[in-house]
């Protein structure tokens, strides 16, 4: 089939503007196409064989079946609505013979026109069900972002089209249909949503490279028959793949190797002797057939990292696995696993391989800034394309760290979900710290594990420990069942798998025994027992639920300590580029190092509870859930060094665990956490006089996170306030916060017709509408400079907030970024009572979803809110009383 044997007004509809007559429908088809097939090479066989098994394909004909059907992602373009949307396009149209009533044109939405207009072509063309073609055609229409409704399909064919157009797009489907000539008819009469939307999260991403007219010049391209133009095609795909960092599959692990000899290897060390926990987890593994769930609850320093890493080694040689994603709470316990990441790909990666760090502050992450752009010439394995580091395609990398949040909006139907559920497909994901996330976010944790079984990937979920019940309904997400789930004592590795379920427990590191102390809730008292204890020498940490009581506790400390003490404060209100100094100093003074001060105490939130490797010699904390207390009292006397006298034993004083029930609304805990799981810990925590960790885990969060009695011995009041008060609030809260996730998780198992029917459409942060992946209060991400006479400054640099930013600028202010949730300064930002964002912003891709929170001598004023940027303490609000003017910069 030759361009010239093609009727002309056929030949010249458009499906990209530009110099002369674009870039024809044909020829875009035809590239796309071409993109497909090569990135289907480049996959690993266990990838074709599992959609070839789902399309009802064999495996020798399903690569080339997936490029005929991605490529007729534009079909719907060869409408007047849409032909009509480039002028000179349209003029060309015109000269060919073909005419654009008005009523016609009223129907321009391309994407949507091909999933109502391609079916009967494709039926036709190929023998297949009409039921079957129905889902392909969605599939490939939604490239632009959503799954279509039935209601927008019936309202995509054009109005009273001339019997020409009907002309033009068989004529273009038998020349491309005969050029591709799949062979064979799948066997499938339907096909199930997980296939879908790994169909339309393939035809997104091919489409992003395919549309690039950089890599496919516009035009014929000098060919005139078809198939030596989709041949051409096909080479400048490889090309265009290689310039993107898209590299052919290769397992990490070729061969058998030892347990030791290979976690030697993920930890980059010459030798390394196993931990219990990962002699028994690489036992399990090294049996695990299929696709496979792994259930890791340990405590702190048993090893489950490199544990994690061991089973993507294992499960991607017995699977095929494409790649690994480690999914983490926080952005910060994200960039620390990133590090230890790199360390495990450069002991393993033969050739080149990408890896993103997924999250929405990675861009000044320094990490990742040194992968950009390597020269694989100079022997670099490792790099960060730019291309996958944009939005919505960090996923598609092979290997990546980042936020939980990123896997989670999989889930959900915001724009492009299913190019995430693609780039998960046929991967490892590695859920750390499972315990840490409200039954919202548990609730699409949960819709998650369905997707990736359904997907073929495999799962690792590690935890500190988890209730019963929280154990139970992750299981049963990967179809485990409660009668199942062999009966361990903590801690334990569970295996779920083709063969079924299966587990060990395993001996962990006893800690020093802790001994546990009641403290009144007020800062003064911790104050004065954290001066008490730091006399006697060591390095201690005082830990608090909120900033604005780390910010008062510090400032006590630091007026009566002065300045020989060395007093860091650490939490989330500082900007980014401090907090990670913050953070740095906190590891370098706690960490692993022998070289510590001789004296020195830490004020932090909850930002030092997770992930973080640091040991101290005493601790003080606030009241929280038992889970969380246990977590924050792992870092006492975590590694083996010599210690003070005084704090040779292991000590934890615990602010509000005095006899009297603590003011939860005072305090502002209650706020923080659940009362009624406060309130639980409060009652069997005053009884305990020291912990054995790991062996009391189990029983201390069993007990509180069930449903046995409250101890005897309670008063009355404090009884009720925790029984019949709190208990009724919390089962509210957890009904609602269950329905809000059922309500809002696209359900793997629905049929297609109803899987998107009343399930929001928003978007990622910072578009107008959002799909929520956490609870809580609404956020705003300011961005603090300094008003002068003659701009605005951030650090020693002046720009002009009214002109555009240079590069290295617009980086400085990013890297100045606070995330906020105080509920005036958000509403202040949000409904734009500030006035209008400046150029400087709105104009640059790093800066357009933030505010500039212009500060005068330090400080921004909105109504009775004093905002004030501290050079130790981070952003501080003050309250102004007995003054209500608008808001504006002071």
């Amino acid at each position: 089939m030759r361009f010239t044997q093609i009727p002309g007004f056929a030949r010249l509809i458009w499906a990209k503007s530009g110099e002369n007559s674009g870039h024809g429908l044909l020829t875009h088809l035809l590239d796309v196409a071409a993109v497909t097939d090569a990135i289907l090479e480049m996959e690993p066989t266990s990838s074709l064989r599992w959609v070839g098994l789902r399309l009802g394909l064999p495996l020798e004909h399903t690569r080339h079946w997936l490029a005929a059907l991605v490529g007729l992602h534009d079909f719907g373009k060869a409408i007047p609505g849409f032909q009509a949307k480039w002028q000179e396009g349209m003029q060309a149209d015109i000269a060919c013979g073909l005419t654009f009533p008005s009523t016609a044109c009223t129907v321009d939405n391309h994407s949507c026109a091909t999933v109502a207009l391609l079916g009967p072509l494709l039926r036709k063309a190929s023998g297949v069900q009409r039921d079957w073609v129905k889902a392909v055609v969605q599939a490939i229409g939604a490239h632009h972002g959503y799954q279509f409704l039935s209601s927008e399909i019936n309202d995509a064919k054009p109005i009273n089209e001339p019997a020409q157009w009907k002309q033009a797009r068989q004529a273009i489907f038998d020349a491309y249909w005969q050029t591709l000539a799949p062979q064979g008819v799948p066997t499938l009469d339907e096909l199930e949503l997980p296939v879908v939307n790994w169909l339309a999260g393939l035809t997104s991403t091919v489409d992003w490279i395919a549309s690039n007219a950089e890599w496919f010049p516009l035009g014929e391209r000098g060919h005139d028959g078809l198939a030596a133009y989709f041949a051409h095609a096909r080479q400048l795909a490889f090309q265009a793949l290689d310039k993107a960092g898209w590299q052919p599959f290769q397992p990490l692990l070729n061969a058998s190797a030892a347990t030791e000899t290979l976690l030697a290897q993920v930890a980059g060390k010459e030798s390394l002797s196993a931990r219990p926990l990962q002699t028994v987890g690489d036992r399990l593994l090294q049996q695990a057939q299929g696709p496979s769930l792994l259930l890791v609850e340990a405590p702190m320093g048993e090893g489950k990292t490199e544990l994690a890493f061991l089973a993507h080694l294992r499960l991607q040689a017995a699977n095929g696995h494409r790649g690994l994603y480690v999914a983490l709470p926080t952005q910060a316990t994200g960039n620390a696993m990133f590090k230890r990441k790199l360390t495990f790909l450069e002991s393993f990666v033969a050739g080149r391989a990408d890896v993103q760090l997924v999250h929405g502050a990675a861009a000044m992450n320094d990490d990742l800034l040194q992968l950009r752009d390597i020269d694989h010439s100079r022997e670099a394995t490792l790099s960060a394309s730019a291309w996958f580091s944009q939005r919505r395609r960090p996923l598609l990398s092979p290997y990546g760290v980042g936020t939980i949040d990123q896997a989670l909006l999989a889930t959900l139907n915001v724009k492009h979900h299913f190019v995430r559920l693609w780039g998960l497909g046929n991967r490892v994901v590695v859920l750390d710290e499972v315990h840490a996330y409200d039954t919202y976010t548990s609730g699409l944790m949960v819709a998650l594990l369905q997707w990736l079984k359904a997907l073929g990937s495999s799962v690792v979920l590690m935890s500190a420990t988890l209730p019963q019940a929280r154990r139970n309904e992750l299981l049963a997400a990967w179809g485990v069942n409660a009668a199942q789930i062999p009966a361990l004592a903590y801690p334990r590795v569970i295996l779920a798998d083709d063969a079924g379920v299966r587990g060990e427990h395993f001996s962990a590191w006893l800690l020093s025994p802790i001994h546990l102390h009641g403290l009144g809730e007020s800062v003064e008292e911790m104050a004065d027992q954290a001066i008490e204890l730091l006399a006697a020498g060591g390095c201690g940490a005082v830990i608090v639920n909120t900033v604005e009581r780390a910010q008062t506790l510090y400032r006590l400390l630091r007026e009566r300590l002065g300045r020989d003490v060395q007093l860091l404060l650490f939490h989330a209100r500082f900007p980014a580029d401090e907090r990670r100094a913050h953070e740095q100093k906190v590891l370098e003074l706690f960490g692993q190092s022998q070289n510590r001060p001789q004296q020195a105490l830490l004020v932090a939130t909850q930002v030092a509870e997770q992930s973080l490797d640091i040991d101290f010699d005493f601790m003080l904390s606030d009241l929280a859930p038992v889970d969380l207390l246990l977590q924050r009292a792992g870092r006492l006397h975590r590694h083996i060094r010599c210690r003070p006298q005084a704090h040779a034993d292991a000590r934890l004083w615990v602010a509000g665990l005095n006899p009297e029930f603590p003011d939860l609304k005072k305090t502002a805990w209650g706020f923080v956490y659940d009362p009624y799981i406060l309130g639980r810990t409060w009652a069997l925590l005053r009884k305990e006089s020291v912990l054995h960790l790991p062996d009391d885990i189990e029983r201390l969060v069993q007990w509180v996170y069930g449903d046995e009695p409250l101890p005897q011995g309670l008063e009355e009041t404090v009884q009720n306030q925790i029984e019949i008060e709190s208990y009724g609030e919390h089962l509210a809260q957890q009904k609602r916060q269950r329905q809000l996730a059922m309500n809002i998780t696209l359900d793997c198992l629905a049929e297609l017709g109803d899987a998107y029917g009343g399930k929001p459409r928003g978007n990622e942060e910072g578009d107008d509408l959002r799909n929520v992946t956490r609870l809580g209060r609404d956020t705003v991400t300011l961005v603090p400079v300094a008003a002068t006479e003659n701009g605005w400054k951030v650090g020693d640099t002046l720009f002009q907030p009214d002109q555009l930013l240079d590069s290295e600028t617009a980086r400085l202010l990013y890297n100045r970024q606070i995330n906020v949730s105080k509920t005036a300064l958000v509403k202040h930002f949000q409904t734009g009572q500030y006035g209008q964002l400046p150029v400087s912003f709105t104009e640059n891709a790093l800066l357009r979803y933030f505010h500039p929170l212009v500060l005068v001598d330090g400080c921004y004023k909105v109504g009775k809110l004093n905002v004030r940027l501290d050079e130790e303490l981070g952003l501080v609000y003050e309250k102004r009383e007995g003054v209500s003017p608008p808001a504006h910069p002071c």
